[in-house]
């Protein structure tokens, strides 16, 4: 099958990477770069071999499949003018800024029969992967998602900006209505929030707690699931899970596998129950490259879309929620009697 030709629309911090990795995936041809400062993508574009403009219709002209990584408040009129040129389209997350944006963009999609997906990179992270693969049912679900300071990204609060991330992962592994969010944070250093806390609770009372900070001392990228029979760590930062699971046929756990030590031990044993520990080994993969390869394989047709513009539209109607309710919680500190 021929090389599918493909360009970057916004050749920033993520569009770069966007850029290189497109280089190193099988059946992709990176026909051009677009950025509206011509002399940041003709910089690229020299580096990489490629031709660069600052007219969106010349690149749109050269390929069959884009991403787009221009700032969040230009993702719904970026992409539609690519939909309505016939270009199928990687659109970075979230979606847009409006659930009617990402209406809008999802029906362009549908009656041009083209593929819209979303770039929550971290569903095609090996931790997350491996976790998704167990199928295990958690009850309460906890993640933490801390970055350092850095001014790309702030024109968001920090719930668009990170959090949105581990929403999307959360509503991946608990495909349920939402009953009710409540949510509290605090702006730092930008008009927005800069650290926020919120806790989402499923129809059948599966719980989740989100943290989100991009004014950390050190980064962090965790999400824990807790259940009856099982706990399960996975490290999106270093690509590592790590499971713990309650067993009940009486057995006692390997020396390896017994990582709580003696005493908590016998006393499981007592009860007839073992606790045993198992830290599977992941495939070494670059998440961004599965991304692009993935979308493509959707362009070519030979699989469905990973992340659809479905998904990316209930990522952000959870996002809008909780910013609603951060709103409502700042407004009810302001108001309230100090003690």
């Amino acid at each position: 099958m021929d090389p599918i030709d493909v360009g970057v629309v916004g050749v920033g911090h993520l569009g770069t990477f966007h850029a290189r990795a497109y280089q190193r995936v099988s059946g992709a041809r990176l026909a051009g770069l677009y950025d509206a400062d011509g002399e940041k993508a003709g910089k690229l574009a020299g580096e990489l071999g490629v031709k660069a403009t600052d007219d969106l219709d010349q690149l749109l002209s050269m390929t069959r499949a884009v991403s787009v990584a221009v700032p969040t408040s230009a993702h719904h009129r970026i992409a539609s003018r690519c939909l309505q040129a016939g270009v199928h389209v990687l659109v970075e997350k979230p979606i847009s800024t409006t659930l009617e944006e990402a209406d809008d963009l999802i029906g362009q999609a549908q009656k041009a029969g083209l593929v819209l997906q979303v770039g929550h990179i971290e569903r095609f992270n090996p931790a997350f992967l491996a976790l998704a693969g167990m199928g295990l049912k958690p009850v309460f679900i906890e993640s933490h998602r801390l970055a350092r300071f850095n001014p790309r990204g702030t024109d968001v609060a920090v719930i668009l900006d990170l959090m949105i991330h581990d929403i999307d992962l959360v509503l991946a592994l608990v495909d349920l209505p939402v009953r009710s969010v409540e949510a509290a944070g605090v702006a730092v250093l930008s008009r927005g929030e800069d650290i926020a806390n919120a806790r989402v609770t499923f129809s059948n009372g599966t719980t989740a707690n989100l943290t989100a900070s991009r004014i950390s001392a050190k980064a962090m990228r965790k999400l824990r699931l807790f259940g009856p029979d099982t706990y399960a760590s996975a490290d999106f930062l270093n690509h590592q899970v790590e499971v713990f699971r309650l067993r009940r046929d009486g057995q006692p756990a390997d020396a390896e596998q017994n990582p709580l030590g003696d005493v908590v031990q016998e006393i499981l044993l007592s009860k007839g129950q073992t606790i045993v520990c198992q830290n599977p080994s992941l495939e070494k993969k670059d998440a961004l490259q599965m991304q692009l390869s993935s979308f493509l394989e959707s362009v070519q047709g030979s699989r469905p879309v990973a992340v659809s513009g479905e998904d990316g539209r209930r990522a952000l109607r959870l996002a809008l929620d909780i910013i609603d309710r951060l709103t409502e919680h700042a407004g009810w500190v302001r108001t309230s009697t100090p003690i």
